[in-house]
């Protein structure tokens, strides 16, 4: 009985945990525009706490490789 009532309060421990953020790789941030722009800003309003964390690395890796694609088409290129 003792093993049975452990075993239930760290199932309900480990349900209350906060869920973990899905991390997004740079391809995946460069084929999807929007979910690039909404990481990007939330890195730009907290980088004290953001700045290091893989997505805003991943995000400013993926706008890096985007940007040259941007400038040449407003250039009319």
């Amino acid at each position: 009985m003792k093993w049975f009532s452990v075993c239930v309060a760290m199932l309900f421990l480990s349900s209350c945990s906060p869920q973990a953020e899905s991390i997004h790789t740079a391809d995946e941030l460069a084929a999807d525009q929007t979910l690039l722009t909404k990481i990007i800003g939330e890195c730009l309003n907290n980088p004290g706490e953001l700045h290091d964390t893989p997505n805003c690395r991943n995000a400013e890796a993926a706008d890096g490789r985007l940007r040259p694609e941007r400038m040449r088409k407003s250039l009319g290129g």
